[in-house]
């Protein structure tokens, strides 16, 4: 059912599609390591959950996924941690969302024989379209957007 708005009339609730928390701290984290990627060095879970704030736990279940997906790797010993699989402009949103989503978008209507052939094919243009866009975001861009942010011109 609706609920109403302040003047009473009658809205739908609002429950678009969401993405968990985990997508959110997930690239959070690839992007804070990518941000350190030039260094070289290993960053620990504690470092970047706190810079992040991210539960530490929480973290490291993300990390263990992005480690299998060659996003991050993993360094043991006393300079060890965590650090870039690959370069920046190597590593899309779209391959940390799959990493720790799966399938980015997914309806039930894809694979249901119920669902009129036209309406399949309209869900699966929607899908391509969102992994086409998750896909052209790579976490290069992204840094490059932070550094152009953070220039200030005067005149």
């Amino acid at each position: 059912m609706g609920v109403a708005d302040l003047w009473g009339t009658p809205r739908i609730r609002d429950s678009g599609v969401k993405l968990s928390v985990k997508s959110d701290y997930a690239a959070r984290a690839v992007l804070w390591l990518c941000q350190h990627y030039q260094d070289g060095a290993a960053r620990t879970v504690e470092e970047m959950a706190s810079a992040q704030d991210i539960p530490h736990n929480y973290l490291v279940q993300i990390l263990i996924e992005l480690k299998s997906a060659n996003i991050v790797k993993s360094q043991r010993g006393k300079e060890g941690g965590y650090l870039l699989g690959r370069p920046p402009a190597k590593i899309t949103f779209g391959d940390v969302l799959r990493c720790v989503h799966g399938e980015i978008f997914d309806s039930p209507a894809l694979s249901e024989s119920q669902s009129p052939p036209e309406l399949r094919q309209a869900w699966r243009q929607l899908r391509e379209a969102v992994n086409k866009a998750a896909d052209a975001i790579t976490f290069q861009q992204l840094l490059e957007s932070t550094v152009e942010k953070g220039k200030m011109y005067y005149i």
